[in-house]
This record gives C-alpha cells, structure tokens and sequence, in this order.
C-alpha cells in the first residue's frame, strides 16, 4: 500500500467519514487516486474514482473561468458594471457593482439570499432572486465579504452573454475542451454519493437534503468524479491550456483581495476565481467547497507542478487530509529544477550580480525566463519571461513592466537601471553620476 493509500484510509476511519476519494497531481499526469467507502455510509456500493459527489463553490472556478473567457473575447471587460450586462437589473441595488468586484467577492453584496437557507430548499429563479433576496452587506469595494449570491449573478451575465444556461456554457467551452465534461453534471447521476451528515460522538448518520439550487446553481451545483476534478486541478496548474491566454491565467492567481479574518495571520485572499493561500514563502491555488452532505478541495502549487483533490459524503470534520497528501507528494513528484530545461544562452548572459545603484540584486535561472531579487534579502523582485525584444515582468513589484536590455550591456527596468559594477562611469544613468565618482 503506498504512503498515499494509507493516509486515505486512515482519514477515513480516523475522521468517519462515510466515504472519500482523493487524488495526487502533476502538471501532465494524475500521480495516484483511491477512494474508500461506501456511497450510502454503510454497506452500500463502494465508491470508486467514478462515483460523483457535489463540489460546492468550486463551481465558482468554472463560471470565472468562462467569465475571463468573454473577456478575451471582448464582450466584457472587468470594470464592467452590472447594469451594462444585465437591462433587467439596471435599478437593482448592486446594479453598479463591477465583474472584477463579483470574482474577487468585493461587491459589497450579502453572503447568502434571503429567506430560508438556499443550499438545503429548492432554488429560486432569476427574476425573485433579483428582485427580492440581494442586497449590499457592505460598499462595493471596500473589502473581501465572501458572496454566494455574487457568483449567482455572473452565472446569469454568462447565460445573458451566450443565449443559454451557464453550464451549457461550461461544459461545452471550459469543461469539454480540456477532457473533463464527462466526469461533470449539474445534477447528480444513479451512482452518486448519498449527501450524509455524522454525528459527532455516536455511530450515526443523517440523510441530507438535496435540491436544484436554480439561480444559485452558479455558487455550488457541480457533480464530479476525483479524476473530472484531478483534470480540472492540472489546468489550475497549467498556463491555461488554450481555455485563457497565459496572461490571464497568471491574472487569475494574483491575491487581489486579503481574507481579513479576526485573530487570524492574513493567510489567504482571493484572486479572480481562485484562492491563493500561503505557507511561508510557498504559493497555493485553488477553492474549497462544501454543500450539505459534502466538502471537497482543491489545492495546488504552481511553483512546484503540484496539486491535490479530495472529494467526500459529510457536512463536517474532512480535515487535514489535502494537506497532507501534498506533503507526501514532495517525495514523489520531481522537484521544478529537475523538470525545467537549462536556461537559454539569452538568459545565462544575464545570470549573476546586478547593481542598482550601490544596491545589489542576483538574477537566477527561472522556468523560461529569470528572477532578479534582492542579493540582501526583501525588496523589490520579480520573475521575467521573454516579451518581444525585452522581458516582462510577471509578479511582485515589476509585474507588467518591461525590463531591455541596453546597448551599453545595463538594464534598463521601468526607467531604473542595473548594471554590473555600482554606479559604473561606463555607463549612463538618470542625473548623470557625480564626476568625482566613488571616493
């Protein structure tokens, strides 16, 4: 039994849950998949990498996904209000509320609807979703207030963008592109796991409720197997595999809006979809979810081209085991300088000790570009890839700037130059040096 095996089954017992299944991921591969249990928690058919289970909010990736996708097709930008893409809505309160503030959950408005609670009752439709359970919680753009409702109003901007339901919309331009539209439903099949709650001192079991969620359906409707959502976690790892250009991917990771949460570290954000986390200097991306009867992650780490999924039938108490299967991947997996190719001879000219003024800064070999950081610790430092006749920059300080490379052999990096000696008189420099120079 691998590492990966035994840590499944202990979970499963450890935790009681009526049945998981998880999966390790690489960039190009599914590295291992189990799954343990029964569907109904008890003596039923066993589960096994088909059984479909409901992966709440990560639903909210896919309709990001498609979002960002009419972007870049030019029928939205995200500064596009509410009341632009939706007539019906024009008068409504959150009618100013822009894309970018739905998918990042800045809009100001309410977690959930109105009325009773909307995972465990049959959904609403748009119109009295619109006109009778939304209101602003907060001013929009003020802070990170986690909105179901918000994604509920992007799955009708899809739906009114392309003339059809919004996982239409999904499954034939986001899903099926990338191998994954067959593992995936908007309703659960025969062989679906039972929506299960576990008491938390007896051996008992409670059926949970289950319902087309209606307008809602955007927030956390989706069914998936573990290897429908193993594919859907190595696009999380991708450069957007044709479904978004890399700009936009990289768009999509950035933490654009803190989880302030009270006596807590600031951990984790939002991006335009996806959640980054962070645990110490590493980088996570991805979402959770959970609806009644069921909890599901995923989790990756693009720096390493890692990833993990974990799917199960129970309302609480899944625990940590996402986390520790991305531990027991580090041993597996290749490390990233094992899997990236020597750096190109543009490159190695640029390797090495830089100085921006008489501070100095080291340029090191990075996936197909460089990353030119502090040589003294924290400050200013980004990673480079090729751009045209020079490089952009693609996070931290730099990020969209361009970096050239001068005649003179300095660079010159959004109007602040680095050359190889500190202040070296061969070289020009913005109010010219001191004639005396270094004495």
């Amino acid at each position: 039994m691998s590492p990966f095996d035994e840590r499944l089954h202990r979970e499963h017992v450890e935790r009681r849950l009526p049945s998981v299944t998880a999966a390790v991921v690489a960039t190009d591969e599914v590295v291992w998949a189990g799954a343990v249990g029964a569907r109904d928690g008890r003596d039923g058919a066993a589960v096994d990498r088909a059984t479909r289970y409901r992966i709440g909010s990560i639903t909210k990736t896919f309709v990001a996904v498609a979002v960002l996708r009419a972007r870049e097709q030019g029928l939205l930008d995200l500064s596009t209000r509410v009341r632009q893409l939706l007539p019906d809505a024009a008068h409504a309160s959150f009618a100013d509320v822009t894309v970018a503030q739905l998918l990042t959950h800045t809009s100001g408005l309410q977690a959930e609807t109105r009325g009773p609670w909307w995972e465990r009752t049959p959904g609403l439709d748009w119109p009295t979703l619109r006109d009778s359970a939304l209101r602003l919680a907060h001013p929009p753009g003020t802070r990170f207030h986690y909105s179901n409702v918000g994604y509920a109003i992007l799955g009708r901007i899809v739906e009114q963008l392309h003339g059809r339901p919004w996982f239409d919309v999904v499954r034939d331009e986001v899903l099926a592109p990338i191998g994954a539209a067959d593992a995936m439903s908007l309703r659960p099949d025969t062989s679906a796991a039972v929506p299960l709650a576990v008491h938390p001192h007896e051996d008992l079991l409670h059926a949970e409720p289950e319902f087309d969620a209606g307008a809602m359906a955007p927030a956390g409707q989706v069914w998936s197997s573990i290897d429908g959502l193993a594919r859907w976690a190595r696009f999380a790892l991708s450069d957007g595999e044709g479904l978004l250009s890399p700009a936009t991917m990289d768009l999509m990771r950035v933490p654009l809006a803190v989880d302030d949460r009270l006596g807590a570290g600031w951990d984790s954000a939002q991006g335009l979809g996806w959640r980054i986390w962070h645990d110490g200097a590493r980088r996570y991306v991805g979402h959770g979810g959970s609806m009644p009867g069921f909890l599901a992650t995923l989790k990756v780490e693009p720096e390493r081209g890692i990833g993990v999924v974990v799917l199960t039938n129970t309302t609480h108490g899944l625990g940590e085991l996402a986390d520790g299967l991305l531990r027991e991947a580090e041993s597996v997996v290749p490390s990233p300088a094992a899997l990236h190719p020597q750096p190109s001879a543009t490159v190695r000219e640029l390797l090495g000790t830089w100085y921006w003024g008489p501070a100095p800064f080291i340029a090191e070999p990075h996936e197909d570009g460089f990353l030119l950081s502090p040589a003294e610790g924290a400050g200013r430092g980004s990673r480079f890839v090729p751009d045209g006749d020079g490089w952009r920059g693609r996070d931290g300080y730099y990020a969209g700037e361009r970096l050239i490379v001068r005649d003179d052999g300095a660079l010159d990096l959004a109007s602040f130059i680095f050359t190889r000696q500190p202040y070296d008189p061969a070289h020009s420099y913005p109010g010219d040096l001191d004639p005396a120079g270094w004495h």
